[in-house]
């Protein structure tokens, strides 16, 4: 298993995890799928301290991350919001915990002091392992969002570095 930066040559294979992670419910309130202009705008926008690295198993991308902005304010300038997609054929067999360990690094290379991200209350096996790597919950957002017309709740978890 390799963890790397992401290049630009690797958006096709982000976008179909982002895509798979959108279609299974489980990761995102995002609700559409993504295509390929969406995804190398999103990429641009991670050259900088908000980076993007990928999980390679022979040759093929099985696992993202990335340390995506919180917040725009100033104030904020040192947390960032996390993302993790890994594919379906390979969730739970600790390519997500490889992910985490290197970002977290890139995190704190990038000068950032903590890490939030949000997660579905239901989504179990992704709690188990931010909570493996000392995340924390904060707290529930009741009814955040909607998915297929239902209102579902957010955990937001945080580590500081």
């Amino acid at each position: 298993m390799i963890i790397r930066e992401a290049m630009e040559t690797d958006i096709v294979s982000i976008k179909e995890l982002y895509n798979q992670g959108i279609e299974d419910r489980a990761a995102t309130l995002e609700i559409e799928t993504k295509d390929q202009t969406y995804m190398e705008e999103w990429f641009a926008k991670h050259m900088g301290r908000y980076k993007v690295i990928v999980a390679e198993q022979e040759g093929q991308i099985v696992g993202w991350s990335s340390l995506n902005p919180y917040n725009s304010r100033a104030a904020y300038k040192r947390v960032a919001d996390l993302s993790v997609y890994i594919s379906r054929d390979h969730r739970g067999k600790g390519i997500g915990g490889l992910l985490l360990q290197s970002i977290e690094k890139l995190a704190i290379e990038n000068d950032f002091n903590k890490i939030v991200l949000f997660t579905f209350p239901f989504n179990r096996m992704g709690q188990g392992l931010y909570k493996k790597r000392g995340y924390r919950e904060v707290g529930v957002f009741k009814n955040q969002g909607m998915l297929d017309g239902e209102f579902v709740d957010v955990m937001a978890m945080e580590k500081l570095l």
